[in-house]
């Protein structure tokens, strides 16, 4: 039997449980570059054991709403965060880890110009641009022991919007 996840927008407090949101909101932390430039100061927590931090470019084919959640993964050995590196939207799918497979998975869109992180061990949904192709920079551990489970869920849920 198919389920239906809603897609919410992405907010800080709504994602802190699965890890941060990164944008720009409020005042920058401190001014650099001669006062021309605000810096939004270590809006992550970058968590690697045993490894490397490492920034790769992910090209990935466009999704549409609704969209066949039939896979989530995780990765038990490090964080991942996915910054967008254009102005459109993406899907963020993620669960929390209940005794080696996914909890209640929850679905957020993001405005355009938000990026996420997500902690070691949350389950999450598949890279999901959901305009043109998507292309992201990911910064997430480079190391040589295996770092990726995947589960395929029995019925797979279908996720939109409200």
């Amino acid at each position: 039997m198919t389920q239906t996840i809603l897609a919410h927008p992405l907010t800080a407090e709504a994602f802190a449980p699965f890890g941060e949101v990164l944008e720009v909101s409020g005042t920058p932390d401190r001014l650099i570059n001669a006062g021309k430039c605000g810096r939004f100061h270590d809006r992550a927590v970058l968590d690697f054991a045993d490894a490397r931090a490492g920034i790769s470019i992910f090209k990935s084919e466009s999704f549409s709403l609704p969209f066949r959640l039939e896979l989530v993964e995780r990765h038990p050995e490090g964080s991942q965060a996915f910054i967008c590196m254009t102005d459109d939207p993406f899907l963020v799918v993620a669960a929390p880890d209940q005794g080696g497979t996914p909890g209640t998975s929850l679905a957020f869109t993001t405005n355009g110009r938000q990026a996420v992180n997500i902690r070691r061990n949350v389950w999450h949904g598949v890279l999901t641009p959901l305009s043109g192709p998507g292309l992201f920079a990911v910064v997430d551990r480079i190391g040589t022991t295996r770092n990726l489970e995947e589960f395929w869920f029995p019925d797979p849920f279908i996720v939109t919007t409200p």
